[in-house]
Parts: structure tokens; sequence; C-alpha cells
């Protein structure tokens, strides 16, 4: 985040993306520890300070969940549109897609630019 708040990295999102992290971060609280309140808040600053790009529509036979695939078409519309260099993400299902797509863990990213 204060990479993000510093202008090393760019944030592209769409409006699925954050209506998904409203509704899976709070089942992963065990794991980052915030409040229904904290997450909110979060999702909402990067709401505003986001870029926020509409998805374009796409298919894709080998993607595992279907309900990924606006995920997907963000990648897609990003790539095309901004140049970006990763989806980040700890979602399996999409995951399995990085020998087709750029698509990294969290970790993964972090590993890789730890110095931003």
């Amino acid at each position: 985040m204060s990479a993000w708040r510093h202008g090393s990295i760019e944030i592209l999102l769409s409006v699925y993306i954050l209506e998904e992290l409203r509704r899976v971060l709070p089942r992963l609280a065990n794991r980052h520890g915030l409040t229904l309140t904290e997450i909110e808040d979060l999702v909402d600053a990067i709401s505003i300070q986001a870029e926020i790009i509409e998805p374009v529509p796409c298919s894709e036979p080998d993607l595992r969940d279907v309900d990924d695939l606006p995920v997907l078409g963000t990648l897609l519309a990003a790539l095309k549109t901004s140049g970006v260099d990763y989806l980040i993400t700890g979602d399996k299902d999409l995951l399995v897609m990085a020998e087709s797509y750029p698509i990294v863990t969290p970790a993964k990213f972090w590993a890789t630019h730890a110095g931003l």
C-alpha cells in the first residue's frame, strides 16, 4: 500500500473487483485482521485513488471459475489500454492461468519488487 501511496505503482481495478473485495475480505479476516469498518474504509480509499476501468468481454475455456471472467476481462482491458505488468491475486482459479497471462501472487510480486 505504501508503494502505491508514494506513486511507485499504479492500481487499475474494475467495479467488479471492488465489489469482490467487499465480499471476500470479511471472510479472510483471520488472515488480515481488519474489522468490517476497516475493510469498508480500505475499499473506499482504493475506489477513490485507483483507476477504475471497464472489463472487456472475454471467454477463456481453461478458466475454472466462470465468475472470474470479469477479473480476467479487467486484466485484458488494462493490458490493452494501460500496459500494466500484472494481475496480482491470491485466487487459485486465476493463478492457474499464469502460464497464459501475467498473473502473480502478492508474495511473488513483493519478492520481485520489494524495493518499490
